[in-house]
């Protein structure tokens, strides 16, 4: 831990490559990026610290966001992303968590819009299921954000940011707009804060807006979470007394984890299944799941698999989703939260963390502004790759050596192209198809899945999965069978773009070979460089 730099080949910490933002928010901005030591994809998300810190408290803030945030994982596997590496450089705390899966909440609602009540209560559920777990064992969050919460297709989440909370004598790091009255007046925090937190994302998913604006300067916007009325909800509906109940100014007065465990089950309970979605089931513990997914298969008589969609075949297995224990209620102010009794200097004004000066090119840097970051399409190319620009409309980086080895078309423009190299037992499959099904998870079962069971030695691994890709529907499947002989592995992903269009990759490797951090490295740039071109 402690003080890192920055490498002059463009890696921040001299290890990790920054590929795309993911997701920015008040002085934080997430990166999804790569260990370059190993290959795998990771999230890599910069907090602008307070100025004039001391390295020796820098680097004692890096190394707790080490230990707490290691630690919750370790409570709820597969809800929690572990964390791998904290670093400080050029200013900013970066910590360097596994891909678990998922959309950052925030991006959901800038992409969709509001919330249904039943799939907000959904994921407030969830949300309440890990920090149940964390305050169990004394440990607040105190930065829980839209940015910090992903959500996976099949309603689960994934909770980052653990440990950032006390690590500095700010308020709060990011995000204040969801800050607790009590982090605005710099007070002790304790788990009551989290559930303030809560109720602010409940209230933001269904009316699509914080309860408190950002104000622009940190100091400004916490002074209107602690001082100005609350805005009532207008769309909150069944979910009017929880929210409400969550925001109360005074800890003390706020619902309780049970009370509002009931509420949010009650809407679930009256709610509309079609609103949520099927009850997700657990999931067993894996290997890491990042942007990673699944597959595409031609259909039946060698066309494209008629409804079909097509795959993005990638690495990754299934990650656990075990439930979060339940703990004590809220008590006392922990140690994971106390600040000191006299309060600091409010932050100085924060923008948007940028990544360090000599990570990713400036193409595909941030701008100061706030917003969606343009980059180049496709995303930074990794070393020993090269971007292959297809002539029938889409790009992705290839291995050196690797070429197109096979194109088949058919009717209504659908097509197939195979990439790899001469002695590689390893394929890359891109497919199109413009009578894509609505339903992802249906063309797996229904129309791929058939004709994939005809084959020696098929298997299937895990349930066929639900989930987004590029901020699209998409599915997930993978396979063992055997070809030439040889037994090989599959994994893949299909996503919708629209207007019955689908695009894929499948990757197939030799099954005995499919930990290779060699694979995992080419997997991860297959998923991070694939791009529709719409030149």
């Amino acid at each position: 831990m402690g003080w890192a730099q920055v490498s002059t080949q463009g890696l921040l910490a001299g290890r990790y490559r920054l590929f795309e933002v993911v997701h920015r928010e008040t002085n934080r901005v997430s990166w999804s990026g790569e260990d370059a030591e190993t290959g795998r994809p990771c999230l890599v998300t910069g907090v602008g610290l307070p100025e004039d810190r001391p390295g020796g408290a820098a680097s004692r803030a890096a190394a707790r966001v080490l230990r707490t945030g290691s630690a919750v994982a370790s409570l709820c596997p597969g809800r929690v992303a572990p964390v791998v590496d904290a670093v400080v450089a050029d200013g900013s705390l970066w910590t360097v968590t596994g891909r678990e899966g998922g959309v950052p909440l925030g991006g959901l609602l800038d992409r969709h819009g509001a919330f249904g009540h039943v799939r907000a209560a959904r994921v407030a559920l969830e949300l309440l299921a890990v920090l149940e777990a964390a305050h169990g064992q004394g440990i607040t969050h105190g930065e829980l954000s839209p940015g910090q919460v992903f959500v996976r297709d099949d309603g689960s989440v994934v909770v980052t940011g653990f440990g950032l909370a006390g690590t500095t004598l700010a308020p709060r790091l990011a995000a204040p707009a969801y800050a607790s009255p009590e982090q605005a007046r710099d007070e002790r925090i304790g788990p009551s804060a989290d559930l303030w937190t809560l109720g602010a994302l409940l209230y933001t998913m269904v009316e699509r807006r914080p309860p408190f604006r950002d104000r622009g300067r940190p100091e400004a916007t916490l002074r209107g979470v602690d001082r100005l009325p609350l805005r009532a909800p207008v769309r909150a509906g069944p979910l009017s007394r929880a929210v409400q109940g969550l925001l109360r100014k005074d800890y003390r007065e706020r619902l309780t984890r049970p009370v509002v465990r009931a509420a949010l089950t009650r809407v679930l309970a009256e709610g509309s299944e079609a609103e949520v979605g099927p009850v997700p089931r657990p999931r067993p513990s894996g290997a890491y799941a990042g942007a990673l997914g699944a597959v595409h298969s031609w259909g039946r008589r060698g066309t494209v698999a008629g409804t079909a969609l097509a795959l993005v075949t990638v690495t990754a297995a299934a990650l656990a989703a075990a439930q979060g224990t339940s703990g004590p209620d809220d008590g006392p102010a922990t140690d994971a939260g106390r600040r000191p009794s006299a309060p600091a200097s409010p932050p100085a004004e924060a923008s948007p963390t940028a990544p360090p000066s000599s990570s990713p090119p400036a193409a595909s840097s941030p701008p100061a502004a706030s917003g969606p970051a343009p980059s180049r399409p496709g995303g930074t190319v990794p070393a020993g790759f090269r971007r292959y620009d297809a002539p029938e409309g889409f790009s992705v980086a290839l291995p050196g050596g690797w070429r197109r080895l096979d194109t088949s078309r058919a009717p209504g423009g659908a097509y197939r192209v195979v990439f790899g190299a001469s002695g590689d037992p390893r394929t890359l499959v891109v497919t199109y198809s413009s009578r894509a099904g609505a339903d992802p998870v249906a063309v797996w079962r229904d129309d791929v899945e058939p004709g994939l069971a005809r084959r020696h030695g098929y298997r299937r691994i895990g349930a066929i999965r639900a989930t987004t890709y590029q901020g699209r529907e998409a599915a997930d499947m993978e396979w063992v069978a055997r070809a030439d002989g040889a037994r090989v592995r599959t994994f893949g992903r299909g996503y919708l773009l629209g207007g019955g269009r689908s695009f894929s990759l499948r990757w197939t490797t030799l099954a005995g070979d499919w930990a290779d951090p060699g694979n995992e490295r080419a997997l991860a740039a297959f998923l991070a460089t694939f791009r529709e071109r719409r030149d």
